[in-house]
């Protein structure tokens, strides 16, 4: 029997709230799995891309790593690994390095043989160049007589069908691939989930750490053991991560008569000693200010807490005739200004429905949909007269005025707000970091900035 530690998405150094705290945390949890690998003497550890938050992490990160997979080589365990989408560089990756220390394997076409399991990598791959992708995996049998190994798994990195946000075939994957694979070991959904595909087990371990509000499971990782029963070829538990730091989530829907006091009195009823606190509020009610409700919850020892007010409150202001309950007409009517042009609303469109496009792949589709315009129009883009200038001047100036700010995922521009992750999850983004989704960028008006914002 083969044992293996199968975990991903560990986005080392991802600051989340601009907390050093939680910084900590994620790199925490990686060496928690590590130190787990270790005591449990597993013969090896696979990553399934996003070791790291981004393609540029800090020194203190990049040396926490190194650390951590210094004391796993100690103990004689490989680690092996694919490289995510969050991580990916042009040139040379991270993984590319740590493996010349001799202290990482990079997966690919090549099998690595642990025990009985023949291993291949996939890294990431963006869904435009995906058409052109060979599998063309090398067979571990291929000249090894009677020690070729029993079983085989793919690791790779994107989302694969059919999970939620799914964009890459993975029948497809496995009618090309000259391999029969045993097990799809992956990485980029947060959520974990196991699923079968043409009698392959497909399956994800989630991530490490909560990267938004919405990963509310306990956080953990994937033991995979190949050959335990004559019956069962792979068999997969989840384990989850030790120490992790606890998050209190408090639901609220306010009856019309309620407000502040009620989400105070809810926030009260628990132990909130350095944990993080998500307030949701739904319903009817009174306004209720988060930066009071959070100053209570750094009083009863939270190390970090965030209101999200969902409900739909019209602007305070009687004058504006579009309220923050409907973005999009907000959003139609500023673009209108604009003067952009039919191919740069088709853009817009796509960007503003990506409920139907992974958040993370609209980039993609993005630039294939300029592409495609652009081969057939090389003018596609270009602005078209400001509507403005041909009509009441006055008109126009009191639209904008009444109008309240919007971005081009149609939400207001608010002080607190959710953006879509990766994987489909809610993350507060009040104090979050700046995201270069396109999801979550305001569109540019004219062709000059388009590829700048694409």
């Amino acid at each position: 029997m083969t044992r293996i530690v199968h975990t991903a998405d560990t986005h080392v150094g991802y600051q989340q709230y601009h907390s050093p705290e939680r910084r900590e945390d994620f790199l925490r949890a990686f060496e928690s799995v590590i130190e787990d690998a270790v005591a449990d003497d597993m013969d090896a550890v696979v990553h399934a891309g996003d070791l790291f938050h981004d393609r540029r992490p800090g020194l203190v990160d990049v040396q926490g790593v190194i650390d951590a997979l210094r004391r796993l080589d100690d103990a004689g365990i490989p680690f092996l690994a694919v490289v995510g989408n969050h991580e990916t560089k042009r040139d040379a990756q991270w993984l590319d390095l740590f493996e010349d220390l001799g202290l990482a394997v990079r997966l690919g076409r090549e099998p690595v043989v642990v025990g009985d399991v023949a291993l291949y990598g996939q890294d990431f791959a963006p869904e435009a160049s995906r058409e052109g992708l060979e599998y063309d995996f090398r067979s571990a049998e291929a000249g090894t007589g009677d020690d070729a190994p029993e079983f085989a798994a793919l690791v790779g990195h994107g989302a694969f069908e059919p999970f939620a946000y799914a964009d890459w075939d993975t029948e497809a994957l496995l009618e090309r691939s000259p391999v029969d694979f045993d097990a799809l070991l992956l990485g980029d959904v947060h959520h974990p989930g196991r699923e079968e595909v043409d009698g392959v087990l497909a399956t994800y371990p989630g991530s490490t750490e909560r990267a938004s509000a919405e990963e509310r499971e306990k956080r953990g990782y994937n033991i995979a053991e190949f050959g335990a029963s004559e019956d069962v070829s792979v068999s997969v538990t989840r384990r989850s991560v030790a120490d992790a730091r606890e998050f209190v989530f408090v639901d609220l829907r306010l009856e019309a008569s309620e407000g502040e006091s009620r989400v105070r009195e809810a926030v009260r009823q628990h132990d909130l000693d350095d944990a993080v606190l998500i307030v949701t509020v739904e319903g009817e009610g009174d306004p209720v200010t988060p930066a009071s409700v959070e100053e209570l919850a750094a009083e009863r020892g939270a190390a970090i807490a965030r209101v999200n007010d969902r409900r739909e409150l019209a602007s305070e202001t009687e004058a504006a005739d579009v309220s923050f309950a409907d973005p999009d007409l907000a959003v139609d009517r500023r673009l209108s200004e604009t003067g952009l042009s039919e191919a740069a609303h088709e853009i817009d469109d796509l960007v503003r429905t990506a409920d139907d496009v992974a958040r993370a792949r609209v980039r993609e589709a993005a630039k294939r949909r300029v592409r495609e315009r652009l081969e057939v129009d090389p003018d596609a883009l270009r602005g078209v007269a400001d509507p403005a200038s041909s009509g009441d001047e006055d008109a126009a100036g009191d639209a904008s005025e009444d109008t309240p700010t919007a971005t081009a995922d149609g939400s207001a521009d608010t002080d607190a707000s959710e953006t879509q992750d990766a994987t489909g999850g809610h993350e507060t983004s009040a104090d979050d970091e700046t995201s270069d989704d396109p999801a979550e960028r305001e569109a540019p008006a004219d062709q000059a900035s388009m590829e700048e914002y694409l």
